[in-house]
């Protein structure tokens, strides 16, 4: 009985922050909740993602994955864009993602800089910034329900007209629930912060995900995606696309997205190929034996 109610506070928590833009000061209570609800439900590190698992990738949807990358292991996720705004065309890479889990339920990641390069023209061209993060994995919970803490960093390393200017911290919330036949809900709640940006020192994203396992190595995916800047009018996106499992620790993926409002880009088409490599360094792991996830 307890779990039922445990599986039906964290899903309707999860849904109101993934739909809504929240303000900065409810931050402080999201992460309180968070501390608490780890201590009631005792989350066991044993229950976090193994090399027994298959790849899971922050990628190509916007909603990142709510679960860590194995203890040992090195993810390295990769992509190539083609957007449209107006009458610019820009092409962007390699969106490179390195990812290492430091201990069971913990993970380092750092986005290393990515080239944007406007097709026909070297202005507003350039790189974007390093920005190296820490995500925590809160749950599992009964119910098959994933929930994690991300703390990021984008370092002032890129061209500002690409990536803004000043550091730019960020906080987020990706959260899972796996259904029935191969059905899943997932979504997730970002506040970027910017204080170098006199117009606008706050954007919160929402995101929400409908998948569809379609077979064993098949998935497919429909997104909304919304940023809503503390100034100014929102931004909104449909995201949909898929990937294939090529191994269990490789995968190649699309995705394809329309913008829905004239502050969005007119549309994104994206590929990418991510791979994961196992046991590459020590790491203190949990004393119980590791079982698979299902």
């Amino acid at each position: 009985m307890q779990d039922n109610k445990s599986i039906s506070i964290i899903a309707r928590t999860a849904f109101a922050f993934a739909c809504a833009p929240l303000a900065v000061g409810r931050l402080a209570i999201i992460l309180a909740t968070l501390v608490v609800y780890h201590s009631i439900i005792s989350a066991k590190a044993d229950s976090c993602p193994s090399i027994k698992d298959e790849i899971n990738t922050d990628r190509p949807d916007v909603t990142n994955s709510s679960v860590v990358t194995p203890p040992g292991s090195l993810q390295i996720e990769n992509g190539v864009n083609f957007s449209a705004r107006g009458d610019d065309r820009v092409i962007d890479g390699t969106n490179t993602r390195l990812r290492a889990g430091i201990t069971n339920c913990l993970e380092v990641l750092v986005d290393t800089p990515t080239y944007f390069a406007k097709v026909g023209s070297s202005k507003n061209s350039g790189f974007s910034d390093v920005a190296p993060a820490l995500k925590w994995q809160i749950s599992p919970v009964p119910g098959k329900v994933d929930l994690s803490a991300v703390f990021g960093l984008a370092l002032p390393t890129g061209s500002a007209s690409i990536a803004g200017r000043g550091a730019q911290p960020y906080l987020q919330f990706p959260w899972s629930w796996e259904l029935h036949s191969g059905w899943g809900l997932s979504g997730m709640f970002t506040e970027f912060f910017r204080p170098s940006d006199p117009a606008s020192k706050l954007i919160t994203e929402a995101t929400f995900v409908i998948e569809k396992r379609v077979t064993e190595r098949v998935s497919l995916f429909v997104e909304y995606v919304g940023d809503y800047p503390q100034n100014g009018s929102s931004a909104q996106l449909l995201n949909w696309g898929g990937l294939y499992r090529l191994t269990p620790n490789q995968q190649v993926d699309f995705h394809v997205a329309l913008g829905l409002n004239h502050n969005a880009p007119s549309y994104i088409v994206g590929v990418g190929y991510s791979v994961r490599f196992d046991e590459l360094f020590p790491v203190r792991r949990s004393s119980h034996s590791i079982a698979p996830r299902n």
